[in-house]
């Protein structure tokens, strides 16, 4: 049973991860945590890692190193990475879409809703022996995965086409199919690869009153990574910035949005160039920024339960000799504004002591 304490403890905690494909670091010393009953986005360029952390946590990746942690309801913990995949969707309550749609698009829309709730009724049919004798609970239980994908139809404003082939829904209304089949198998957590992705004004404002709804009335926390900043910064509570695998912001959108190392990374611009970048963003706060102190690390603590030693500081691959190949720092903008912000720093107080 819940208690108050369980519900205050965060859905999903990632410790210390890391991900590395022989040499190459893809993610580097994780952590952050996605707080029960919000949005939490994971959001940075292209190639930052955000699909490799979702692989990680849904089982199709092995990290190797770090804990992953999900908290359900009941106060049950579940160490992801040590589960395998379809154990996580079953016992942890994880459910996720990918990048690509993936519907049955030969199958009506109310069958892909009735697919995601198998398991439920192989189980009151006798895995079919008492499905075909017409006895047990079958009937009740197909019955309950009707009035269940009836629901999330009406939710994703798909009723009326219910009977149609899902491949003959316009793309927008496709993505909001695929939310509502995952939220069919009851998850906790709700992990979405780029929802908004390709969708017009129009249907991202659909997408944002579903997630909305799923956030406010069905219990479910929701993990997203998204490019477009506008359905993230209108929707999310909580936002994490990666870039080259690892962390560089963590807290509200507002705080995120105006966040120098976020801005560089985002536009790609040298470090000279991202006070003229702030200048024209027009945040005269996140300016002066630049010339005090840079922030604390935002990594955690040095306690870790999983770590099987240090993780580089650096990004690195493997050359043709197998020989770790280190990457400059310079590569990393977020890292530049830092140093800049270090440097301007050093050098106002050599001038205060003369």
């Amino acid at each position: 049973m819940a208690t108050g304490t369980n519900m205050n403890k965060p859905i999903l905690s990632v410790e210390h991860l890391s991900m590395k494909f022989g040499g190459l670091v893809a993610i580097g010393d994780l952590s952050f945590e996605a707080r029960r009953g919000e949005i939490t986005a994971l959001i940075g360029p292209n190639g930052a890692g955000k699909t490799t952390v979702f692989n990680c946590i849904t089982g199709f990746y092995k990290p190797t190193e770090g804990l992953i942690r999900m908290t359900g309801r009941d106060g049950n913990e579940f160490l992801l990475e040590r589960m395998p995949d379809f154990r996580i969707t079953a016992h942890a309550k994880v459910a996720r879409t990918f990048q690509n749609i993936r519907l049955f698009s030969g199958m009506t829309v109310l069958e892909n809703l009735l697919v995601a709730q198998h398991n439920k009724l192989m189980r009151a049919s006798g895995f079919t022996v008492l499905g075909l004798l017409g006895i047990g609970g079958y009937h009740k239980a197909s019955a309950d995965a009707i009035d269940m994908a009836r629901y999330w139809l009406d939710k994703a404003e798909l009723l009326d086409r219910a009977d149609d082939p899902a491949g003959d829904l316009p793309y927008g209304a496709q993505r909001r199919l695929e939310i509502a089949r995952a939220m069919c198998t009851e998850p906790e957590l709700l992990c979405l690869d780029e929802p908004a992705a390709g969708l017009n004004p129009r249907e991202s404002l659909a997408l944002n009153t579903l997630l909305n709804d799923i956030k406010e009335n069905s219990g479910t926390s929701i993990l997203l990574i998204e490019h477009d900043m506008s359905v993230v910064m209108q929707i999310s509570d909580h936002v994490v910035v990666l870039e080259y695998g690892r962390k560089i912001s963590d807290g509200n959108p507002e705080k995120v949005k105006n966040d120098p190392r976020v801005i560089a990374a985002y536009l790609g611009v040298d470090d000279e160039e991202v006070e003229e970048v702030l200048t024209v963003v027009g945040d005269e706060h996140v300016i002066h920024e630049l010339d005090g102190e840079p922030d604390p690390a935002h990594g955690p603590s040095a306690s870790s339960s999983m770590m099987a030693g240090p993780v580089s500081d650096t990004i690195g691959h493997s050359n043709g000799d197998g020989e770790l190949v280190r990457v400059s720092g310079e590569a990393s903008k977020a890292l530049q504004v830092d140093k800049r912000s270090t440097d301007k720093s050093s050098s106002g107080k050599g001038k205060r002591r003369t």
